[in-house]
């Protein structure tokens, strides 16, 4: 009898492992000039962070359109993926261009499903597919399912949880409730509300880092508390242990929550945002190197023997030059508006991974300014953070440990009141080693 409860155990044990999946969300309305080999280096770096696929997001008027952009990047992105042993799924987005017509979303399913990278949910050989909201649309998918047999995992956020779970043809639900609500950090509160209401449907978490638009074509402008985001939220998966997560994103370059290289410099004017100045030279890719430590966490795998800083902060300081009327949450989303130096706090973010024998000493230096050094309070990964208080200069960290060689001196962009257009840019910088 209790070898039959221990086989049972380590059966769901391993679906469990099997189900862990961790995607990244693109939207492929900005990657129009890629070519297939550009794709395929995004798809390399993904996986070389341990990123198991990518969730493709895309809208309904151009896909449909004369033009039909969207036809040739999906046709690129599988190609390399399927070249890769990569895994995608599509995303439809049902808000930036208006809600699809199910004719048409089962017509991409069934073109692109049958790509040997098309994911499928665990052993039942159902392909997988999303949205980006659409409860308005819902009913669809109970013909779309017949027509195409996917395994439905929306985002229905705007209904709530217990709202989203009760909508037709729901197999499982995506939350994009990854940022915090003004001065405070993140909680796990929406997911376990998530996870309730599935009650035993799968859950795919949102992970984010970061979150600043300033679009006036779009009507957009605000930003959302990122600070300590992306390591507290790695922290969170571990708790939710969910089916799946989906990183807020791979290339939103707009809302500056990307985590993926920059575009080539040749298309960087065809694929980033008409008016997202706050992008430029200000790359994201370093939090790349931190997941295959988070993601094996996630996974329960054996840790990488990690040695490396990841370093993120503002150029500039809150108070130095105009916020350009960026408020801190947004009265779109309903919420309660903050000043942005409210929630976006003037320091340097690291978290040094060193191995898990060792206790990380980190040595901060603004300018000219004298070092700032913080050890962690036990061994292994530390993530701290080191105030301004008003210094201005060139940025160097560095990272000590017993039995480990020095990590750094790693020097970084200056902390500086020249601002671009004298407005203060509420992206953050991000680098490492």
């Amino acid at each position: 009898m209790r070898l039959a409860a221990l086989a049972l155990a380590l059966l769901d044990l391993a679906l469990q492992a099997r189900a862990q999946q961790v995607f990244a969300h693109v939207i492929v309305g900005n990657t129009y000039a890629y070519t297939q080999a550009d794709w395929a280096s995004d798809i390399r770096a993904a996986a070389a962070a341990g990123i198991d696929g990518f969730a493709l997001d895309i809208g309904f008027q151009d896909t449909v359109s004369g033009t039909k952009p969207v036809i040739g990047a999906l046709n690129n992105a599988y190609n390399a993926a399927d070249a890769a042993g990569f895994k995608l799924f599509i995303s439809f987005d049902y808000l930036a261009q208006g809600p699809w017509d199910a004719a048409d979303v089962v017509n991409v399913l069934n073109t692109y499903n049958s790509h040997p990278s098309a994911f499928k949910w665990q052993n039942t050989g159902k392909p997988v597919a999303s949205t980006f909201e659409g409860p308005g649309n819902a009913g669809d998918w109970v013909g779309i399912k017949q027509q195409t047999n996917v395994f439905f995992i929306p985002d229905y956020s705007s209904q709530g949880p217990q709202g989203a779970a009760s909508l037709p043809a729901v197999d499982g639900l995506f939350s994009f409730a990854a940022w915090p609500n003004g001065p405070n950090d993140i909680t796990i509160d929406a997911d376990q509300q998530y996870v309730q209401a599935l009650n035993g449907r799968p859950y795919m978490m949102p992970v984010s880092p970061w979150f600043y638009t300033n679009l006036p074509a779009f009507n957009k402008n605000w930003l959302w508390r990122g600070d300590d985001l992306w390591h507290q939220r790695w922290q969170q998966v571990l708790q939710i242990n969910p089916a799946l997560v989906e990183i807020l994103t791979w290339n939103d370059y707009g809302e500056s929550h990307y985590v993926g290289p920059l575009p080539p410099a040749a298309i960087q004017n065809q694929s980033l945002p008409e008016g997202s100045w706050y992008v430029e030279n200000i790359p994201h890719n370093a939090w790349l190197n931190d997941l295959p430590y988070y993601i094996a966490q996630y996974k329960k795998q054996a840790l990488p023997n990690e040695n490396h800083v990841t370093i993120w902060y503002r150029l500039n300081p809150g108070t130095a030059c105009s916020a350009d009327g960026t408020p801190c949450n947004t009265v779109t989303q309903g919420q309660t508006q903050f000043a942005p130096q409210q929630c976006d706090v003037d320091a340097i973010y690291f978290t040094a991974f060193v191995p898990s024998s060792a206790t990380a000493t980190v040595h901060v230096t603004i300018g000219n300014n004298a070092p700032v050094t913080v050890t962690a309070p036990a061994p292994g990964i530390f993530h701290s953070s080191v105030p301004f208080n008003g210094q201005t200069g060139t940025v160097v960290i560095s990272v000590t440990a017993s039995g480990i060689n020095q990590i750094g001196p790693v020097t970084c962009p200056a902390i500086t009141t020249a601002c671009n257009n004298g407005n203060v840019n509420w992206n953050a910088w991000v680098g490492g080693s």
